[in-house]
């Protein structure tokens, strides 16, 4: 491995782990794991969904996303509806309380996208995002799954 590769990937390695650690803790003060808080991320970008779309959408089983709604309806995040025209399916939407959760936590990220790129030049930030771009890509190409399929902790 060329050795500048090596250092880039190192960087890119702890760069996850930061973001991880940094995200799983401010998530847990609001009572939430990942896989919860990407439901949640669904909804608000999606509106009221069924659990397979919400399934589908998470890559996840219908098992899993049976779980990850039932903590959030305990924990008053969202609720499950009779779904308008089809009788046979649930509807998730949010309660109050998950839709002010959701929306804290995009001005929360949106905040600190400034914080991370406000600072860079309009240069130097193109050309990260087209050198994100190519890995993301090529990890595409060779076959890395971005998301999850495994079953995760609700």
């Amino acid at each position: 491995m060329n050795e500048r590769h090596g250092v880039a990937l190192d960087r890119i390695l702890e760069l996850v782990v930061v973001l991880n650690e940094d995200m799983t803790r401010s998530l847990a003060r609001d009572g939430l794991t990942m896989s919860r808080a990407h439901v949640l991320w669904e909804l608000q970008h999606r509106g009221p969904l069924t659990q397979r779309d919400l399934a589908d959408a998470l890559r996840v089983s219908a098992r899993n996303i049976t779980g990850l709604v039932d903590g959030l309806v305990a924990t008053g995040f969202v609720t499950r509806e009779p779904h308008p025209t089809d009788r046979r399916a649930t509807l998730v939407s949010f309660t109050e309380h998950g839709a002010a959760t959701a929306a804290t936590l995009a001005r929360d990220q949106q905040g600190f996208a400034t914080l991370l790129f406000g600072q860079m030049s309009e240069h130097r930030f193109d050309c990260f995002v087209a050198g994100l771009d190519e890995v993301l890509a090529r990890l595409r190409e060779v076959g890395v799954h971005l998301s999850s399929t495994e079953e995760e902790k609700t």
